[in-house]
């Protein structure tokens, strides 16, 4: 049996009221009663149970995590920032992922709500129209997406009232091509997670877009692939079929997607960046590690992660003092779009060092 409260009390001389005190406001009682009390808790191997001191005040202190996998190191850097800073704030962090399938986000959150979390942090495929988001603004559970970037607010119409936290996914991967096209590249080709499964795919692509059509440049058709982990040979030996209509770069809607080609790339005989660059998106660290240096954009995870946190934590708190709808304290359509950075490594070089 756990030791209790009541012999925690007992052992030190002190009434229970008095170790309940010392537990949820240490300043408030004597230096030499809560000594007493220190020693009588390692003594016994008293463990308090913060969980239900937490519900009886209508709150968990917990917030709950959804992203679609942890297999891509941009979201356990994310998930590092979260926890750090619910730590420092002393909140717990429940987590989950969905594997990039859309319908299991619902189900995703359902879980974290019956474990009574206090809001949600979550990456979602489409933060444009989703139900889960809907489920939780009528629960008034309060939420903040990471990654998923907010739609620029529309004069006239009625604000969003959703909070993100992002880089511009369209601006940085025009960047990220703007940097092929100094490099001396005219046909540069995307290869891609599925559309549908990823808005932040979408918009990458859409700022591939603009660096072409800036650039008086045609764009290329995009390559879907259905996971960053599979082999797209085929792509690859069709794309590279023609000499003269080949792409010289390739530019990848993330880190681990870029990966995965210099690999099959190289399968196929092909050298990186001598016969085609590659360029990814995310700059997670292990990419620095890699022969040659993973060029990529670079976004700040880890503060993504810290920012969403102390974002909810503040809506969570702000509710929950005012007695009211803690959803609607997070209000206004907040977009925290943090900036981010272009590392020109060697996998991305002037077509002319063939």
């Amino acid at each position: 049996m756990r030791p209790s409260i009541k012999q925690v009390a007992n052992l030190a001389g002190v009434s229970i009221a008095t170790v309940s005190r010392l537990l949820n406001k240490p300043g408030s009682v004597s230096a030499e009663t809560a000594e007493k009390i220190h020693r009588s808790i390692e003594q016994l191997g008293f463990r308090p149970n913060f969980n239900g001191r937490n519900l009886r005040a209508g709150n968990s202190r917990t917030v709950g995590v959804v992203v679609p996998t942890l297999s891509n190191t941009v979201f356990a850097q994310c998930l590092q920032g979260i926890e750090l800073a619910a730590r420092e704030l002393d909140y717990s962090v429940m987590f989950t992922t969905t594997e990039y399938l859309p319908h299991d986000e619902s189900a995703a959150v359902e879980l974290l709500l019956s474990h009574r979390v206090d809001g949600v942090i979550l990456t979602v495929a489409d933060a444009g129209a989703n139900a889960t988001l809907d489920l939780l603004e009528r629960e008034k559970i309060p939420f903040v997406l990471t990654y998923n970037q907010l739609a620029q607010p529309v004069p006239g119409e009625t604000p969003c009232t959703r909070v993100s936290v992002s880089v511009d996914n369209r601006a940085a991967a025009c960047d990220a091509v703007t940097h092929l096209i100094r490099l001396g590249h005219r046909r540069i080709q995307m290869l891609s997670g599925r559309f549908n499964a990823s808005d932040r795919a979408i918009q990458r692509y859409y700022g591939y877009l603009d660096a072409m059509r800036m650039a008086g440049l045609d764009p290329l058709s995009a390559i879907e692939v259905e996971r960053h982990t599979l082999t797209a040979a085929t792509d690859y030996q069709q794309m590279m079929a023609d000499p003269a209509q080949r792409p010289t770069a390739l530019f990848c809607s993330n880190d681990l997607l870029a990966m995965s080609a210099m690999r099959d790339l190289r399968a196929l005989g092909l050298r990186v960046p001598q016969d085609i660059s590659v360029m990814g998106f995310d700059g997670i660290p292990v990419g620095a590690l890699m022969e040659p240096v993973l060029a990529s954009v670079v976004q700040p995870s880890e503060q993504i992660g810290d920012v969403a946190l102390r974002t909810l934590v503040a809506a969570i708190e702000r509710g929950v003092i005012a007695g009211g709808d803690a959803h609607a304290a997070s209000a206004g359509g907040m977009r925290h779009v943090l900036p981010h950075g272009v590392r020109a490594g060697g996998s991305a070089a002037s077509p002319d060092q063939s």
